[in-house]
């Protein structure tokens, strides 16, 4: 795996969901804890901006009466306009602090749907770096985690999804996507395994569980 060639993608490591007081952070909490996924994601950060890796964050953000969707929403973004996450200007939209880009990092703006691609300049910018392999860490597992992994699948990228930096609303939806649906669409790592080969070493380190 080339570093100059491959970016670690994060989806929505803001306030709402990271953070304690977060509109979405209890429901996402026990499950953070149980993959360890914010000190797992920081580590793999450090580690992969290090080795020459790109750093990409995809925030998502609204306004503050969320007109850029439906007046009817339904689904997961119903539960966002419930719960008044992600409002652009708002703390809960900030990014978490330990996560701020630095000045090499590319922070992607525009996402308003589950798909880090479908509203953004995403697939522009990986392409315009060169970028053929991307590694995938965030919220939520089995949402704009999975939606981003199948676009990118699909689009041709080499696609890694960081099983120990992702977390779902429960440890059923977590498990059920990293062993059933993550290996379908890409190569289900640990970020220890994920930074072996990135550094080049040969890893066995595949994997279809989620324990840190």
């Amino acid at each position: 795996m080339d570093p100059k060639t491959t970016a670690v993608v994060l989806i929505e490591y803001q306030n709402d969901f990271v953070s304690e007081g977060g509109a979405l952070h209890a429901a996402v909490a026990g499950v953070m804890e149980k993959t360890n996924m914010l000190a797992n994601t920081l580590a793999t950060v450090e580690a992969a901006r290090e080795a020459g890796a790109t750093i990409v964050l995809v925030p998502i953000t609204f306004a503050p009466d969320y007109h850029e969707i439906s007046a009817s929403p339904y689904g997961i973004l119903k539960g966002v306009v419930d719960s008044n996450a992600f409002k652009k200007g708002s703390w809960g939209a900030e990014i978490v602090d330990a996560l701020k880009p630095k000045d090499e990092d590319i922070l992607i703006e525009g996402k308003r749907g589950l798909c880090g691609f479908a509203s953004t300049n995403l697939d522009f910018v990986l392409r315009a770096r060169g970028i053929r392999t991307i590694a995938l860490g965030g919220f939520l597992t089995n949402c704009c985690v999975e939606s981003t992994m199948r676009t990118a699948y699909e689009k041709g990228y080499e696609v890694v999804t960081l099983t120990d930096c992702t977390a779902a609303l429960s440890e059923e939806e977590q498990r059920l996507s990293v062993e059933k649906n993550y290996p379908m669409f890409s190569r289900p790592l640990t970020h220890d395994a994920f930074l072996t080969e990135l550094n080049g070493g040969a890893s066995g380190g595949q994997t279809r569980g989620y324990a840190a």
